[in-house]
C-alpha cells in the first residue's frame, strides 16, 4: 500500500493544483495560493512522461508476486505428480516382492526356489515396464533370476517378511528395487536357517509417463487460466478505479471560489485520509483568505481618514500665504503623517503575524531578549520624563519562541504603556519564572483599562474612549495574535502602587522549555 500512496497522491494532486492555479491565473488573486499550490505539486518537479499511474504502479505489485509463485507452482506440481506416479507403482512392486518370497522354501536350513520356470510369469515379466528379479542365498549365491541387480547397504537390512523400497542404478537405467527377506518359519536342531534375500526391480519409464500426463493435465488449464485472470484483474482495476476518477472530475469541476471541505462520503476508505488532508488545507487556505480579506477591509477603512486629513492639511498649506499660518499647517500635516506612518506600520505588523506560520520554533530566553528590546524605548521614556525600568534575574527564561514575532508583541506592549502613561509616571518590564511557566509583565501607572472593556481591548480598532491619546487600535490585536501562536495567554489586570491598585499590568504567561 505504501508503494501506491505516492500515485494516488500525485493523481489527486494534479487536479487540485488545476483548482489553485486557476485561482492563481486570475487578477487580483493573493500570493498565498500560489504557494500553496506549489506545495502540493509532486515531489522532485517530476514530468507527466516521468510519473507512473496508480493503475500501473498496482499491476506491477499484482504481477509480480505472480510471476514469481507461478514457476514454484510448477515445481510442486511436478513432485506432488510424481509422489502420485510413484504410489500405485510402488504398491505392484512390493506386491511382486512378497508373490516370490512365497516360492523360496528352506530344506535343512538351505533356501531354494521351487516353481523357477513361473517366477517371470507370477511377477509379470514380459509387460510394458522393464523387470527384473532376484533371489540370492545368505552367502550371496544365485538361486533364481538376474545377476547384478545391486544388494542393499549393510544398515539397511529390513525385519524378515517385511519389504522395502529403494531407487538403485542397474544395467544403465534408474529403477525402483523393492525387496524383503525370507527366513524359514521351523527351527531345525543344530541346523539354523540364513535368511534369503528377494528383489525386484522396476524401470520408471511408465512412472514418469504417468507423471508427465499429470503435470500436463494441470499445468495447461493454468496456461489458459492466466490470460483469463489478467483480463479479470485489468477489469477490475479499471473499475476499482472509478470512485478515483470520480472525486478527480469533482474537484476539476469546482468554482475559482468555492473552498468548501470536500464530500468523502461516497469515496473509498483508503482516500478518505488524502481527502481529510485536503479539507485541512482549504481550511488552512479559507482561513489565510479570509484574514487578508479582512485585513485589505480594515486597512482601506482605517487609511481613509487620515489620508484625507493629510490631503486637506497639504490643500490648505497650498493656498496659505501667511508664513505663521503656513507653518501651523505644516506642523499638522507632519503630525497627521506620523500618525499615518504609524498606523501603517500596525497593519503590516498584524499581516506579518496573521500570515506568519503556526509554529513556536527553538528555545530562546526570554529576560535576555526583553533586556535587548527594553534598550530601545528608554530614549523615548525619557522624552516624556516616564520612570521606565526592568526588573529581571540574570537566571534565563527559556520558552520556544520565534524571536522575530516576539520582539514585535515586546515593542507593542511597551509601546502602548508609554503611549497611555502620563508625564512623571512609572512603566515596568518583568521577567519572572514559576515550575512550568515563564511570565513576561508590562506595569503601567496610566488610567488603567476598565474592567468591562479588558476583552474588547484586544478586538481590532478598539480604543478606550476619553484617553485623549493618539493610537491605531492594533497593538493588542498584534499581541494576542502573537501570544497565541506561541501557546501563551494573555491576561489584564490592574497594577500594583504604594497607595493601591492603579494603572495596568498585562501578563504573558509562557510555558517553560528547556535550555537550548
Amino acid at each position: 500500500m505504501n508503494s501506491v500512496e505516492p500515485a494516488l497522491r500525485r493523481r489527486l494532486a494534479t487536479a487540485f493544483n488545476d483548482l489553485l492555479a486557476t485561482r492563481e491565473s486570475r487578477p487580483g488573486t493573493l500570493a498565498p495560493e500560489a504557494s500553496i499550490a506549489r506545495d502540493f505539486r509532486p515531489a522532485g518537479s517530476l514530468t507527466s512522461r516521468e510519473q507512473r499511474s496508480l493503475f500501473s504502479e498496482v499491476l506491477d505489485w499484482m504481477f509480480a508476486p505472480l510471476l514469481l509463485l507461478w514457476p514454484l507452482s510448477i515445481a510442486f506440481t511436478f513432485l506432488v505428480a510424481r509422489s502420485l506416479a510413484d504410489a500405485p507403482f510402488d504398491r505392484a512392486l512390493t506386491d511382486h516382492a512378497n508373490v516370490l518370497a512365497r516360492q523360496v522354501h528352506f530344506d535343512q536350513g538351505r533356501a531354494s526356489v521351487q516353481g523357477l520356470d513361473k517366477l517371470r510369469e507370477l511377477i509379470g515379466v514380459g509387460t510394458e515396464e522393464t523387470l527384473y528379479f532376484q533371489i540370492s542365498a545368505a552367502d550371496g549365491a544365485l538361486l533364481a533370476g538376474d545377476r547384478g541387480i545391486p544388494e542393499p547397504a549393510l544398515y539397511d537390512f529390513p525385519a524378515p517378511g517385511r519389504t522395502k523400497l529403494r531407487s538403485e542404478s542397474f544395467r544403465g537405467q534408474e529403477v525402483r528395487i523393492a525387496y524383503t527377506y525370507v527366513q524359514s518359519d521351523i527351527d531345525e536342531p543344530g541346523m539354523p536357517s540364513a535368511p534369503a534375500l528377494v528383489q525386484v526391480a522396476e524401470t520408471l519409464d511408465s512412472r514418469n509417463t504417468l507423471a508427465n500426463e499429470i503435470i500436463k493435465g494441470v499445468i495447461f488449464p493454468q496456461f489458459l487460466i492466466l490470460p483469463l485472470a489478467v483480463g479479470l484483474i485489468w477489469f477490475g482495476l479499471s473499475r476499482g478505479l472509478v470512485p478515483l476518477r470520480d472525486l478527480q472530475r469533482r474537484i476539476r469541476a469546482r468554482r475559482v471560489h468555492d473552498l468548501s471541505p470536500i464530500d468523502s462520503h461516497d469515496t473509498p476508505e483508503e482516500l478518505t485520509p488524502l481527502i481529510q488532508a485536503f479539507n485541512e488545507l482549504l481550511g488552512r487556505l479559507d482561513e489565510s483568505l479570509g484574514a487578508q480579506r479582512r485585513f485589505i477591509a480594515d486597512a482601506a477603512h482605517q487609511m481613509k481618514t487620515p489620508l484625507a486629513g493629510l490631503r486637506t492639511q497639504a490643500e490648505l498649506a497650498v493656498r496659505e500665504t501667511d508664513p505663521k499660518e503656513l507653518e501651523r499647517r505644516l506642523r499638522h500635516l507632519a503630525i497627521s503623517s506620523q500618525r499615518s506612518a504609524h498606523l501603517i506600520d500596525q497593519l503590516l505588523s498584524l499581516a506579518r503575524t496573521e500570515n506568519s506560520e503556526t509554529q513556536q520554533g527553538d528555545s530562546l530566553d526570554l529576560a535576555g531578549l526583553v533586556r535587548e528590546s527594553a534598550v530601545e524605548w528608554v530614549a523615548p521614556a525619557i522624552g516624556k520624563r516616564i520612570d521606565f525600568g526592568l526588573e529581571a534575574d540574570e537566571t534565563p527564561a527559556w520558552i520556544r519562541g520565534q524571536p522575530v514575532l516576539l520582539r514585535e508583541m515586546i515593542a507593542n506592549l511597551i509601546d502602548n504603556a508609554l503611549r497611555y502613561t502620563p508625564a512623571e509616571g512609572s512603566v515596568t518590564v518583568r521577567v519572572s519564572s514559576t515550575d512550568e511557566h515563564v511570565l513576561f509583565e508590562v506595569e503601567d501607572s496610566g488610567r488603567g483599562i476598565p474592567s468591562d472593556e479588558r476583552e474588547l481591548v484586544f478586538e481590532r480598532f478598539y480604543r478606550v474612549l476619553g484617553t485623549d491619546i493618539d493610537g491605531s487600535g492594533l497593538g493588542l490585536s498584534i499581541v494576542r495574535e502573537i501570544a497565541v501562536q506561541h501557546g501563551a495567554s494573555v491576561t489584564i489586570t490592574d497594577g500594583s502602587g504604594p497607595n493601591g491598585p492603579c494603572g495596568t499590568r498585562l501578563t504573558v504567561r509562557f510555558a517553560k522549555a528547556s535550555a537550548a
